[in-house]
């Protein structure tokens, strides 16, 4: 019943015009207290419920949401991200929603720095955030929070930034359970190796970070004899650099057998085994990348762990649109489910599940 009543009926019932119910129910001035607690009081009775998206439509206003993302390849984890948002983004075009994406290279302050800058002056509605570290990053959202601009965080949780809402998994368990599962094949080992993908000597996110350190600590709980020998891979080298690095590796850590890392390249690792014939080694990896699915379909590759990409991205931007165009309370934090996909069951993973 609340859907479907009439302006006109609780006017008659308020016994006010049907311009001070509309001037209440769009929160706009010049109601007297009088007649305002009358249609509350009848508000109440009803239960009323208005419809938003009716209520978004005819406001007619438009909307622009911005996007401050890493600059990536085409068939990486940062693609169904883009894809998910663009997406969202074309299924609310009828609220004249718009989004303008905003690259930056990740592990550099003053890309990072630069890219925000241009979102800021640009005055978007919204933003979502793939944050850089939590110093820099904090000297713009605080700059964000004086403007009432809210914003999405995406892919690393910050809480002390104060978001709209994160969206993205739990990364440290994500990294314990990522060591639970690689145990399972791989307990009888002295050594494993852990390739961690840095840029100049730093890890490329605080996603990967805290991926290693949920992993680190299973192994400190669990295995405390397997040694994790560290092999560093620089983000902005080639396949040449990345098979003389490898080379070196394997060449001097003959009985390693299982390989692990916190991001989206195990192919990197994968392409490589492949290459040179080293059936005996697999690495385990994260997200359903193209040649991470090549690699797991020939073997390198044991496990992934899905997180989801596409519906992250789709999201982020529909709990924007939720709350700054329907005004609709969201739920602050997201976490993304933690799925293992292996050989066996990869077929039926789903990229798009909205």
């Amino acid at each position: 019943m609340s859907n479907k009543i009439r302006i006109k009926d609780i006017a008659e019932r308020a016994g006010v015009s049907v311009g001070t119910v509309d001037r209440i129910l769009h929160k706009r001035p010049n109601v007297s207290v009088t007649a305002r607690e009358k249609v509350e009081k009848v508000l109440e009775e009803i239960n009323y419920q208005p419809n938003m998206y009716a209520s978004a439509l005819a406001y007619n206003k438009s909307y622009t949401f911005h996007v401050l993302m890493p600059k990536h390849e085409s068939e990486a984890y940062w693609q169904e991200i883009e894809e998910g948002v663009s997406e969202a983004c074309e299924a609310r075009r009828d609220f004249h929603v718009d989004v303008i994406f905003v690259f930056y290279e990740r592990s550099d302050e003053k890309s990072f720095s630069q890219a925000f800058d241009s979102v800021i002056n640009n005055g978007p509605n919204g933003v979502i955030v793939v944050p850089s570290d939590l110093k820099t990053t904090k000297r713009y959202t605080d700059i964000l929070h004086e403007r009432d601009i809210p914003f999405v965080l995406l892919d690393s949780y910050m809480p002390t930034l104060r978001p709209l809402c994160f969206i993205g998994q739990d990364s440290i368990k994500s990294g314990y359970f990522a060591a639970r599962m690689l145990m399972l094949i791989a307990n009888n080992e002295k050594k494993i190796m852990l390739m961690r993908l840095t840029r100049n000597g730093r890890v490329t996110s605080k996603q990967q970070e805290n991926r290693e350190v949920g992993f680190r600590r299973y192994m400190e709980e669990h295995f405390p004899h397997i040694e994790v020998v560290d092999m560093e891979m620089p983000i902005e080298s080639d396949n040449s650099i990345y098979d003389g690095i490898l080379d070196v590796f394997f060449n001097t850590n003959t009985d390693i057998q299982h390989c692990i890392t916190m991001c989206s390249k195990a192919h990197i690792v994968g392409e490589y085994l492949i290459k040179h014939g080293k059936r005996n080694v697999q690495i385990m990896g994260y997200d359903m990348v193209e040649k991470n699915v090549e690699c797991m379909k020939k073997g390198s590759i044991s496990f992934l762990i899905a997180q989801h990409a596409f519906v992250q991205g789709y999201s982020s931007l529909d709990k924007l649109f939720r709350a700054i165009v329907l005004r609709q309370s969201v739920t602050p934090v997201n976490y993304m489910p933690i799925e293992l996909i292996t050989k066996e069951n990869m077929d039926f993973y789903k990229r798009s599940q909205i």
